[in-house]
């Protein structure tokens, strides 16, 4: 009786105050708003958003939105934030022209407390960091050495997993070998065991990130916090390890990874990153590493089963590639450059099905978008639907052409797997290789069917086949 009545007391508590809150929330700067929904306290149309995805349809809270207010520009709450959706190409130019003078990099607060860290210091400035630090890792010539590496990988990976099979499943398997590459150019991690010590929690992390942040047992969110503090734990005893080898033996070798140099860095007071400060960047490099290069991977596979004719034209490209190369010889820089055609393909896959969906950002003043208040503090939302598969800026959006990026390619802002402006992916080259050495070792060894005609697909918050995407084989003939 008395657990009863303080647990109700608690909801009631919990109740008044996220109504106050909301009621605060709702008249917040409402001149001139963008048409459209708050939805529930809190909750707000999280559900809805996060549900369409899940369904398969990430595309359809947005467009449902548009269609119903008759607006490129609409108001909801996603994530117990208050957000103005924006959609189309002028909506991308002005967000990504516009950083750190209307607009900022903005994470839910999921993002905070997963990467607990972070919480000590503004995200922003914490993406500012990281963004310092990687491009002398990630910049083409300085990844062109690990284009090897690599291939290596690839060749081992499809050797133990791949090879003498009848069929696979493809997402697991894309994973793994994604997450090898991440660990070994961030870590120079390779032992199979020990990659595979803390690769599954990752995938509870990933649904974590993107969910209503409300920690209980059972939930997303309390999923992904138990699932980064265990990868946050295994990282922390490789950076001790790692600090004992430096000490030991001191290098400056120009080839050295991401770990090292963050442990050496220095920020403009001298002071060196602490650990954890350090275990959550590289946790983070491990999620945007592996995650969405495995989605584009999987989505690759997916659409050569159905278009023979592309699969063709793929396979010609990259049996030119490796006809060219003597026995044992690995993948360079020349050739990744001859894959074009191959890149088209991936480039249109990931128009039709991108790894990520879009991103936030926050109003850091007030000022006018298309003629609606655009309140301070307010969070924004851009989504890569909104112009992928609009006919304005893809004619037959649903039609599989790799042929849209030849020559300058789609519009610019129109095309944005990556992003745009000063906020441009940084990992987006290191993301073209991972691709492109995986489709040259998958294509040149095999063709495949899909084992099922219309698997669903889910969006948690990347996009994945509900089964892992399972493939029958059929390994080319000698």
């Amino acid at each position: 009786m008395e657990l009863s009545f303080l647990c109700g007391l608690i909801f009631f508590t919990l109740f008044v105050s996220v109504s106050l809150s909301y009621l605060v929330f709702q008249k917040t700067n409402t001149n001139n708003l963008p048409p459209g929904n708050m939805g529930l306290p809190y909750i707000g149309e999280s559900l809805q958003f996060l549900n369409t995805g899940r369904k398969g349809h990430p595309e359809k809270f947005i467009f449902d939105s548009v269609a119903k207010y008759s607006s490129n520009v609409f108001k909801t709450s996603i994530l117990a934030e208050p957000v103005v959706v924006v959609c189309g190409a002028t909506a991308n130019k002005f967000l990504f022209s516009n950083e750190n003078k209307l607009v900022q990099a903005w994470w839910p607060n999921s993002v905070n407390k997963i990467f607990n860290s972070t919480t000590q210091t503004p995200s922003k400035e914490e993406s500012k960091k990281i963004r310092k630090m990687l491009p002398n890792f990630l910049k083409p010539e300085a990844l062109m050495r690990y284009i090897d590496m690599m291939d290596s990988i690839a060749q081992q990976h499809f050797q133990s997993g791949w090879e003498n099979k009848e069929q696979v499943t493809v997402f697991p398997l894309v994973k793994r070998y994604t997450f090898s590459v991440a660990c070994k150019l961030f870590l120079s991690i390779q032992d199979p065991k020990h990659v595979a010590k803390f690769a599954d929690p990752f995938n509870y992390v990933t649904s974590g990130i993107i969910s209503i942040p409300i920690n209980l047992p059972g939930t997303s969110f309390n999923k992904g916090i138990k699932a980064s503090n265990q990868i946050r734990k295994e990282l922390l005893a490789i950076i001790e390890q790692r600090k004992i080898d430096l000490a030991n033996k001191p290098t400056h070798d120009d080839n050295h990874d991401i770990l090292s140099h963050m442990l050496v860095a220095t920020d403009d007071n001298g002071q060196h990153m602490t650990d954890l400060d350090i275990a959550d960047k590289i946790l983070g490099l491990l999620v945007a590493g592996h995650d969405t290069a495995s989605s584009a991977i999987t989505f690759i596979i997916k659409f050569l089963s159905e278009l023979p004719h592309i699969y063709n034209l793929v396979l010609k490209e990259q049996m030119e590639i490796a006809k060219s190369k003597k026995p044992g010889e690995l993948l360079n820089w020349d050739d990744i450059q001859k894959m074009k055609y191959s890149w088209n393909v991936a480039c249109e896959v990931m128009r039709l099905a991108p790894p990520v969906q879009g991103a936030f950002r926050e109003a850091i003043n007030d000022f006018v978008f298309s003629g609606f208040s655009i309140p301070k503090g307010w969070k924004l939302y851009w989504s890569t639907h909104s112009t992928h598969r609009n006919p304005e800026c893809f004619p037959e959006p649903e039609k599989f052409d790799p042929t849209r990026f030849e020559g300058t390619g789609p519009v610019p802002y129109t095309f944005v797997p990556f992003g745009g402006g000063s906020r441009m992916c940084p990992g987006k080259e290191y993301a073209r290789l991972v691709i492109l050495v995986f489709m040259h070792n998958v294509i040149k060894r095999f063709n495949w069917e899909k084992l099922l005609a219309n698997e669903k697909i889910i969006v948690d918050p990347f996009p994945i086949p509900a089964k892992g995407l399972p493939v029958r084989l059929i390994p080319h003939k000698a």
